[in-house]
């Protein structure tokens, strides 16, 4: 209002993005604030990064004022001005002295980076497993110092006059042991067997130490096999896919859909591993109908562009049919010869195949074990893409295994099965998850419930009535004809068909595709619809018995419906719970509580609870990964396969990476009247504690301050206490505590402080520190407020930081 219209001629910024020496462009800021006479006004997205921004400007000596809007600002005193407004350009407005610069003009390239992970939450499959969500009171959890306990809740307790909440957890013979929240990062889920048959540990028994020992002599064993394996994939040194980028462009752009954040980086990936010449082994976990067939089509166009050939294996005709029918439309504008390899195809078309393969006149072969058989020969194979690598048995998967040295391998899956997890995580397989759902897609609401004939009626009519289809699985072939009989006298105005894979397949094939069609709307089938043909119609599943059916295929069996913007519902027939065997309460809970789009992946880590996590690369059980659980198992392979590479022997003996230890005595906690909800509370406490940069707790507190509002002063000191932490665990300090009137740093074996700093220290000051032997150095130091100690300990950890070369 104060701008008259006729002096508003807005122009562009200058490029004040951060140059070499000037990290967040402040540098650029102060010379652009100069020329503004009227004012300069900071915008921020959100409140989080107001907060955040706010923080980088007062460090460079910039105290902007905050205001409300636009109005606000030009009709106050002329400066500097903060607000939150989410501009992605600013602009200025040199006759009136006035300026609006975005934050993305300073921090540039990472602000869009920021934009995207926020629209693609992290989706970093280790932490998946690690996180404490789904935790109950009761459920085991691992101390990496101390070994398996119960958890029981949080609790709030004052030491030494300052309030703080810890995790409380129960051992053997009743003792309890009260963990920090800053301490969370050594506390991990139990992974590797149902609650019930995790192992507890008593405190100072030395039974964790022994549990952890035999994990650590298990590990080093796979970690000599997983280095073979790597070995071996090194010394195969292909031939890296070439791809045209004009060409891929083109192709990429006749994709019908838009891509979801997770299916360009899963994309991307595969595409980067492409080009290696060490082979690919990429597994893409994704639900039902989130995008990876669009992903491997990425890559069979790479293929095929760098002249090789490309076989999909599948583990159903029917899927085979579906996948060739896919490809041909998709690669319908490319010269590319597609052929299937299927019972479906007559032994004279499959020779004919066979042939055109050898000779290498087919670039993509769909088929289903049959590409497995010894008479398959390829000219040229460059790519094997395997669709729901679980439904393959341990004969055929050797047959893969063989060629897994030299061939680019890419599988697709919908809930990995426990060893591909293991293999995942364990750094053998890349993983890329895709859990964004597409635009409109809603998710299966899921009932289970006892067999009852007006549920039944009334589920099946619901679905009809708005002209929809219904699939009710009955898996058993002999009594299938009964169940559909059964069905058409609940429903006489319905029309049933019944499907099976022991039907001959012609007859398979035209029910399935006059299902499709919709010449009748309840199709009674087994579990052959698994990895079937899209029905996008059909959104209503009824399935019969499905105690009887594994984690992965209810949820690929669900996936069945909802492929369209409708609600889609799927019952989950079963006898009462106190029939069905533990392992089977277990699935349909976890299948039920587990309704949202994208949750293959947490679904699998259920499976690998309920069935056991099984050994990276044998066939049998791992009773180490029962003993000390997934995570830490993880951890100990890790570090053996690195000793291993380093050429050194994997330490049985040696303990865990010793963590820092950080003691302000301020009070360090989320408020119970900041955040009520003690679940969120403890993922939070998770989070923080597991943050391994800087920059991941500023993006973590800018989430927390959209989220939760403002962080109260204990919040900012928790956040404090964890960033400094991060330093001092880099730094090889073990323990750094203050108190009021001064304090102690405790240094590891290796600390990676300037020693000559710290002498002269002693040296100019000897009346407030003091080195006690070459482990300690205690100082004296009055800090009344949490904020003078935090300032205390930066100072020192900057006075006594290695100086970089110059």
């Amino acid at each position: 209002p104060a701008v008259r219209p006729s002096r508003c001629h807005p122009r562009a910024l200058p490029d004040l993005r951060s140059t070499p020496g000037d990290d967040s462009g402040m540098a650029a800021l102060r010379a652009f604030i100069e020329r503004f006479e009227g004012g300069v006004l900071l915008t921020a997205e959100t409140a989080g990064r107001r907060e955040a921004f706010r923080e980088r400007l007062q460090a460079a000596g910039l105290q902007p004022r905050e205001v409300g809007d636009w109005s606000t600002f030009v009709a106050e005193q002329p400066g500097l001005a903060l607000t939150v407004a989410p501009l992605d350009e600013g602009f200025s407005l040199p006759d009136a002295g006035l300026a609006v610069v975005p934050e993305t003009a300073l921090l540039g390239e990472r602000a869009e980076q920021r934009r995207r992970r926020k629209h693609s939450p992290d989706r970093d499959p280790d932490a998946i497993i690690r996180d404490l969500t789904d935790l109950s009171i009761g459920a085991p959890v691992v101390h990496e110092q101390h070994g398996i306990g119960r958890y029981q809740g949080l609790q709030t307790l004052a030491v030494d006059g300052v309030q703080t909440e810890f995790l409380t957890l129960e051992y053997s013979g009743g003792d309890k042991l009260y963990v920090p929240v800053a301490s969370l990062h050594l506390i991990s889920r139990y992974t590797g067997a149902d609650d019930e048959a995790a192992p507890v540990h008593r405190l100072g028994s030395g039974q964790w130490e022994k549990a952890r020992r035999r994990a650590a002599q298990k590990a080093r064993d796979v970690a000599a096999e997983l280095l073979d394996i790597y070995a071996r994939r090194e010394a195969q040194q292909g031939e890296p896919h070439v791809v045209p980028a004009d060409d891929y462009a083109q192709f990429a752009a006749q994709f019908p859909f838009e891509e979801t954040p997770d299916q360009q980086t899963a994309i991307h990936a595969v595409l980067q591993d492409l080009q290696q010449t060490r082979p690919m082994d990429r597994v893409v976990c994704g639900d039902v109908g989130f995008g990876k067939t669009e992903v491997a089509m990425r890559a069979a166009f790479a293929g095929i562009q760098s002249g090789r050939q490309v076989a999909v294996l599948v583990p159903t005709t029917l899927l085979c049919q579906q996948h060739y029918q896919n490809f041909i439309d998709r690669f319908a504008d490319w010269p590319v010869r597609i052929e299937q390899l299927s019972r479906f195809q007559s032994a004279k078309a499959q020779a004919k195949t066979l042939e055109a393969l050898n000779e290498g006149r087919v670039d993509v072969v769909i088929g289903t074990h049959k590409l497995l058989q010894q008479s398959v020969r390829f000219k040229r194979l460059g790519l094997m893409i395997i669709d729901e690598e679980h439904r393959f048995g341990v004969r055929q998967k050797e047959a893969l295994k063989r060629l897994r040295a030299n061939v680019d391998v890419l599988t697709l899956t919908a809930t990995p099965i426990p060893r591909t997890l293991n293999m995942s995580l364990a750094g053998l397989r890349d993983l890329s998850i895709i859990a964004t759902p597409p635009a409109r897609r809603l998710a299966v609401k899921t009932f289970v419930n006892e067999w009852d004939d007006t549920t039944i009626r009334e589920a099946c009519l619901r679905e009809l009535h708005r002209g929809g289809q219904v699939y009710f699985l009955h898996n058993d072939v002999e009594s299938i004809q009964r169940a559909a009989e059964t069905l058409g006298e609940l429903l006489p105005e319905a029309r049933v068909a019944i499907a099976h894979g022991q039907m001959p397949e012609r007859d398979l094939e035209r029910v399935m595709l006059d299902f499709y069609h919709q010449r009748f709307n309840i199709l009674v089938c087994s579990t052959i619809i698994e990895s079937g043909i899209d029905v996008p119609t059909a959104n209503t599943i009824i399935i019969n018995r499905a105690d009887r059916l594994g984690l992965a295929q209810l949820h690929q069996l669900r996936g069945r419906v909802g492929r369209s913007h409708h609600r889609a519902y799927a019952y989950l027939i079963a006898p009462p719970r106190r029939s069905q065997t533990a392992d089977a309460v277990k699935r349909l809970d976890a299948i039920a509580s587990l309704e949202d789009l994208g949750i293959g992946f947490a679904l699998a880590s259920h499976d690998l609870e309920i069935r056991g996590a099984g050994e990276l690369l044998g066939e049998g059980q791992s009773g180490q990964i029962h003993e000390v659980g997934f995570n830490l198992y993880s951890d100990l392979l890790d570090r053996a396969v690195k000793s291993l590479k380093a050429g050194k022997e994997p330490a049985l003996e040696a303990p865990l990476e010793q963590s820092a230890d950080v003691e302000l005595h301020i009070p360090a906690l989320l408020p119970e009247d900041y955040l009520p909800d003690v679940h969120t509370r403890l993922v939070m406490y998770k989070r923080i504690a597991n943050a391994e940069t800087g920059e991941a707790l500023r993006e973590l507190q800018v989430e927390m301050i959209d989220r939760f509002g403002l962080l109260p002063e204990p919040a900012r000191n928790l956040m404090e206490i964890a960033r400094i932490r991060q330093q001092v665990q880099a730094m090889g300090i073990t323990r750094f505590e203050v108190g009021p009137g001064g304090g102690v740093v405790q240094f590891g074996d290796a600390p990676q402080v300037d020693a000559g700093a710290l002498v002269r220290l002693v040296q100019e000051q000897p009346a407030i520190y003091r080195l006690e032997g070459q482990e300690r150095l205690r100082f004296k130091r009055e800090t009344e407020t949490a904020a003078a100690r935090i300032e205390l300990v930066d100072w020192l950890l900057e006075a006594m930081a290695m100086k970089e070369a110059a």
